[in-house]
């Protein structure tokens, strides 16, 4: 049985994903088994640390492994996010019937228990918390349906209620909830279905639905409102119908979702996704690539068959600005109209705050009739000019719509796709070292067989840290999403295999503060596309997310795959005394080194990463039969990664022969530490082992740059020691500096030969030499082998360092010179010989 265990317990390690932890696991269950079938204990011990490390290490393998299930795992991650603010939201299973609303006789109100925090604005004008019957303006019994039913047109306004972006969601989004697709019979309960509108609760208890954190979830409160003691209102209300207060109900539920009427901001395209399920969409107005006309034709055709909803939001504005532009700075704001008349295509643009800056950086222009036979969808008529801007809307053209503000959110009818697919993961956000890769991203394989548009949506969970983040904000909402990170979908054509860099997408989306993000897909018949979440800065160690796939035809996701079935991963770094630097370095000998052997050909990819995103890296794959290489020639190379790149750095052999080399990892400029992963790739098994230093622990004695000329071709310098020394000497030519502060390279360069030699003339003993004593070119670092120097031969003068040179054309050329020795080493003046 040990043997089948040892047997098992060696796949782990040339195994990758599922089938690794599928071993471990295998592997663990074995040596358990043969500890209790043994009779000896050490033996017995022995199995059951061996099944110890090995249940620990498949821990570590699960927190690998992105989890896209609807199942087992993706049910526990709903579970886990039902939790939020010390609230529980439950996944929503049926709609409640009326009765959970009916209250008995004697029976009290319904009384929601949490804490709704406020501001401290909103704190100085609360009074406190009242059912809709105590509310000023409220109708006595008999005219009760005016709480649920508006007699005109909605006009709803914030006030010192924190929440532009959820009063502007719901201004552009009434006529999505209470029109022809009646969005809102699905959101709030009770419900009159008959006619059309909520019912009012006789126990003050509603519940809503509402989509968040991997699904549709039941949220439930009381119908106490935060009554103001002052003329400021802390909830949204209607202008033109101030007794209705559906619309100030849907705002608490969401707020308790998000943490408080004091919540510190959001965005519409978010909101209305948790409000209604609408794919949010967002639009950068300032990206280059942003085309005014393409996006007009997609937003106007589906906005008249009320199938988007839009919301604008601008960025960060300078006070000036603001009051110039009578624009609000980090705002959102309601679209409520599209019209194109005269060649001019404008929007109808609403300011959610009931006392807000009207725009004047554009002159508003009176379309010839507005999208509802003249009448906007605040029910004035469009050639009122002054009314309009009264009311806080005003037609502004598209063209200085993509000039003054930032973002376009718009959300989408699901139903516009007939096919979806929903998949839960947690992901465990990559180390530092490994973060300019995608080696630790999750990753998915999406084909559709027979072609088509593909939405793919990706939908990080709220949790209590974010909230946290936000409360604790200093400066702007830009100074916030910093704080809370990033994150995108990068598309690849690879044929559903994970990719190892974020080099060549398809696609590559902005990085959004958003928790959504989504990407369009035009997908060609059974290809198989890469889909990868990648991050920046995301700052906690772990974070639950929901895929949701939209199709037009039906899409097959699943995990994507390794390419290659081996793989091994080693973290090292650059210290003070292993950071080389690049090959053109006489120090590049000191960078880590590793011996790579392999058995079997093959591809191989070599993959070097760092967190440090100032440094670039570089990765060569030498024949040196896995022993230390001071310098790279071309000719030496078996695979490198080309020019240096910031923080990562990938070498792709096709195949790779059987044998023993040497690898070496190294950034351009020497003296930077940084730490790093190493990550070999391959077909079938590779060994990966450190080489250890032959300068580790050694001095370093840098010698005066010696000035190369015509005429002296042969230099020579005395060495002595007092002790016995074993050193070795490293040479380099260099040229002027250029403007950057780097070293030119020479049109040509000069052939050099280095060499420690005892005694002079015919009985001159060559101790080391460079190069197996022929002249090599001066473009890469030249290394003499280690050698011996005896104290008393050194002190009896007969001891050189000689340098010979061929070829030196350049008057600037000089040579720098280090020799490392495990005792000090005097290097005497050069003379010319």
């Amino acid at each position: 049985m040990e043997k089948d265990a040892r047997a098992a317990e060696a796949l782990v390690a040339s195994s990758t994903g599922q089938a690794a932890l599928d071993y471990a696991i295998q592997a663990a269950e074995l040596y358990m088994r043969a500890a209790s079938s043994t009779s000896n204990k050490q033996d017995a011990a022995r199995f059951r640390q061996r099944c110890k490390v090995l249940i620990a290490h498949a821990e570590k393998l699960k927190t690998q492994l992105p989890k896209l299930s609807p199942g087992r795992n993706g049910s526990e991650i709903l579970r886990q996010s039902s939790l939020l603010h010390g609230n529980e939201f439950p996944p929503w299973e049926n709609d409640p019937p009326d009765v959970e609303f009916q209250r008995k006789s004697g029976q009290r109100l319904f009384t929601d228990e949490t804490r709704f925090s406020l501001s401290p604005i909103q704190t100085e004008n609360f009074a406190s918390w009242q059912r809709p019957q105590d509310l000023s303006d409220i109708p006595e019994a008999g005219d009760q349906q005016a709480l649920m039913r508006p007699s005109q047109s909605c006009n709803l306004v914030q006030d010192v209620t924190t929440d532009c972006s959820v009063v502007a969601s719901l201004s552009a989004a009434i006529d999505m909830l209470t029109g022809k697709h009646a969005v809102l019979s699905s959101i709030i309960h009770p419900f009159d279905h008959e006619n059309g509108h909520p019912k009012i609760s006789a126990s003050g208890k509603y519940v809503f639905r509402m989509n968040f954190n991997g699904c549709w979830r039941r949220v439930t409160i009381d119908d106490r409102l935060p009554a103001s003691r002052t003329d400021r209102t802390l909830f949204v209300v209607d202008r033109r119908n101030p007794r209705l207060i559906w619309p100030a109900l849907l705002e608490k539920a969401y707020l308790k979702v998000r943490g408080g009427y004091d919540f510190p901001g959001s965005n519409s395209g978010t909101d209305l996704w948790v409000l209604t399920g609408w794919i949010p969409e967002q639009l950068f107005l300032q990206r280059e690539d942003f085309d005014l006309s393409t996006t007009w034709r997609r937003i106007k055709a589906a906005h008249e068959t009320e199938d988007v909803v839009v919301t604008l939001g601008t960025g960060r504005i300078s006070a000036e600005e603001e009051e110039v532009m009578g624009l609000v700075g980090e705002h959102d704001y309601a679209v409520l109209g599209m019209d194109c008349s005269d060649g001019i295509r404008k929007l109808l643009i609403k300011n959610p705050w009931c006392n807000g800056p009207v725009w004047t950086g554009a002159g508003w222009s009176t379309p010839q009739k507005s999208p509802k036979a003249g009448t906007s969808q605040q029910g004035e008529s469009s050639d009122q000019k002054p009314e309009l801007a009264l009311s806080g809307t005003l037609w502004v053209a598209f063209e200085d719509v993509a000039q003054h503000f930032e973002s376009m959110y718009l959300n989408w009818n699901p139903k516009l796709f007939p096919h979806r697919h929903d998949g839960h993961f947690n992901w465990s956000t990559p180390p530092k070292h490994l973060a300019a890769s995608l080696v630790r991203n999750v990753q998915y394989a999406i084909s559709c067989p027979r072609g088509g548009l593909v939405w793919i949506l990706i939908s990080r969970h709220f949790v209590d840290q974010e909230l946290d983040i936000m409360r604790n904000r200093r400066g702007s909402m830009a100074a916030v999403a910093e704080q809370l990170g990033y994150m995108s979908i990068l598309i690849f054509e690879t044929n559903g295999k994970r990719v190892q860099t974020s080099e060549g997408p398809l696609y590559r989306g902005p990085y959004v503060d958003s928790p959504q993000t989504l990407a369009r897909l035009e997908a060609e018949a059974s290809k198989h596309y890469t889909i990868v979440l990648d991050q920046q800065e995301l700052p906690l160690k772990s974070y639950n997310f929901t895929l949701t796939v939209f199709s037009e035809l039906p899409i097959q996701v699943r995990e994507a795959q390794e390419e290659m079935s081996h793989l091994k991963e080693i973290e090292g770094t650059w210290s003070r005394r292993t950071a080389g630097g690049n090959s053109s370095l006489s120090t590049y000998f000191i960078n880590p080194q590793y011996k790579l052997s392999t058995t079997e050909a093959g591809p191989v990819s070599i993959l070097l990463t760092t967190g440090d995103q100032d440094v670039h890296v570089h990765v060569d794959l030498a024949w040196a039969s896995g022993k230390r290489v001071n310098s790279i020639r071309v000719k030496d190379l078996v695979g490198t990664s080309g020019e240096y790149r910031q923080g990562c750095a990938i070498a792709s052999i096709p195949k790779l022969d059987p044998g023993i080399y040497t690898l070496v990892c190294s950034t351009f400029e020497s003296n930077q530490t940084a730490d790093f992963a190493l990550r070999v790739s391959s077909t079938s098994n590779v060994g990966l082992e450190p080489i250890p230093a032959d300068a580790a622990g050694r001095l370093r004695n840098s010698l005066t740059p010696l000035r190369l000329t015509e005429r002296e071709e042969r230099m020579r310098a005395q060495i002595q020691v007092s002790w016995l020394t074993r050193g070795s000497v490293c040479v380099r030519s260099v040229g002027p500096k250029n403007g950057r502060d780097e070293f030119a390279r020479q049109s040509s360069s000069p052939m050099i030969r280095v060499y420690v030699a005892e005694g002079w003339g015919p009985e001159q003993f060559i101790l080391a030499e460079s190069g197996d004593g022929e002249f090599v070119e001066s473009t890469a670092a030249l290394r003499t082998p280690e050698f011996d120097l005896q104290p008393e031969r050194t002190q009896s003068g007969q001891v050189w360092l000689i340098i010979e040179t061929i070829g030196v054309v350049n008057t600037s050329t000089s040579l720098e010179m280090d020799v490392f020795s495990d005792s000090p080493v005097q290097v005497g003046p050069w003379q010319n010989w």
